[in-house]
């Protein structure tokens, strides 16, 4: 049984696409595309040097332009705070009064156990304070 080249290369171009897939490594899909261009240069009747030619150039091209441009992209974004990370700043009422050795307060809508920051400083029912830092279930405040 005698396989056409382009045929070998579409079958690299899956083989390249399986990692990207597995590993979410944006390069094996560039590499794949490069195997397709060079499927298409052999389909064409292109010579084994006009293929692997056609794969090094698409790739490295690929690569060149298309990972600067994704790295710009994530670089511009800001992240985004989830979890805990997005309690820190918020406001929050004071529901039992809060000192150093414990409370209660309502952040974002859930009743949070509380200290203070300094704990000399008190904080009655009904006043608001910053959320400066979460100590396992523990609300820091100030």
């Amino acid at each position: 049984m005698d396989i056409d080249a382009w045929v070998w290369w579409l079958i690299g171009a899956v083989g390249l696409g399986i990692p990207l897939v597995l590993t979410a490594m944006p390069e094996f899909g560039m590499f794949a595309v490069g195997a397709v261009a060079a499927a298409v240069v052999a389909a064409l009747g292109g010579g084994i040097v006009a293929q692997v030619l056609v794969f090094a150039v698409v790739s490295v091209a690929l690569i060149a332009v298309v990972r600067p441009i994704a790295a710009r992209h994530r670089a511009s974004r800001p992240g985004e705070a989830t979890g805990i990370d997005a309690l820190k700043g918020r406001q929050a009422v004071v529901l039992e009064r809060v000192d150093g050795s414990g409370g209660r307060i309502k952040l974002a809508g859930e009743v949070w156990s509380a200290r203070s920051l300094d704990g000399d400083q008190i904080f009655e029912p009904g006043r608001q304070v910053d959320v400066v830092d979460i100590d396992g279930a523990t609300a820091v405040v100030m």
